[in-house]
């Protein structure tokens, strides 16, 4: 991971489905970055259908959906 703005960090599933293994809940990979006045990163999560967003530590997520050249991030509308 790489820091870009905002102490937001880079991941290659940005965009993506992925499993929160913490939980076994699965949603759209929205940003890692730190919450709150916590320095270290989270990874922040939103169900595919909208809804209200979590966060988990970035070691929990697993399971992106395919990740191919052609593929797109997905939306949460």
């Amino acid at each position: 991971m790489n820091a870009t703005g905002l102490m937001h960090r880079s991941h290659p599933w940005l965009g993506h489905m992925v499993t929160d293994s913490a939980t076994g809940r699965r949603g759209i990979l929205r940003a890692i970055a730190p919450e709150g006045t916590t320095p270290a990163p989270v990874a922040w999560l939103a169900p595919r259908r909208g809804g209200i967003e979590w966060t988990t530590a970035p070691e929990y997520l697993t399971d992106p959906t395919p990740i191919a050249p052609t593929s797109r991030p997905e939306e949460t509308t």
